[in-house]
């Protein structure tokens, strides 16, 4: 069982969420958290766009989300909203599927003009599966270096603020962890 899930909405191979992401998910197994990383990329597309929910794929998409202790959502921004295709994964997993779950919001945006696409349309969505929002994080591609796999964020202070909801993040599921021993 992976503790945390890591989900990328990017359909893009040179994704600077993935990088993101990635590097987010090395940083939680080094505060010895196991870790799962979803991309909307390794679902099927036939399971997407048909719709089935019933998939093998998607439900055991769902499983890993159920049976995680929190939640990491990341998107680039498209049109002043999250990817269709993280739109097409979440419209097949169960309404409460992150029932009772810590999750950190993360959106990466051409500029600061979408900052808050994250409030306004991920926050939302998150909520509507019964996730405990974080406050989360915004980044705008300039801030990141795609040629700097272990450490991608290149703006100091937004490098902080990440670290700081991570620090949230850990820090809640490790006390619901408690909590449930």
């Amino acid at each position: 069982m992976s503790e945390i899930v890591v989900l990328s909405g990017s359909p893009s191979e040179s994704s600077r969420s993935d990088l993101v992401l990635k590097y987010m998910g090395s940083l939680l197994l080094e505060k010895g958290l196991s870790v799962r990383h979803i991309s909307v990329r390794d679902v099927p597309q036939e399971a997407l766009f048909y719709g089935k929910y019933d998939s093998t794929e998607i439900k055991e998409i769902a499983s890993v989300i159920e049976n995680a202790k929190g939640v990491i959502v990341g998107s680039p921004v498209y049109k002043a909203t999250y990817s269709g295709v993280l739109k097409a994964l979440i419209d097949l997993l169960p309404q409460d599927v992150l029932q009772d779950k810590p999750v950190l919001p993360l959106m990466i945006g051409g500029s600061m003009s979408h900052l808050l696409a994250i409030e306004y349309t991920l926050k939302p969505l998150l909520a509507s599966l019964k996730g405990q929002n974080l406050k989360g994080v915004y980044l705008v591609d300039t801030q990141i270096d795609k040629q700097q796999i272990s450490n991608p964020v290149m703006d100091q202070v937004i490098l902080e603020r990440l670290n700081k909801q991570l620090y949230y993040f850990v820090d809640i599921v490790n006390r619901q962890k408690a909590v449930v021993l």
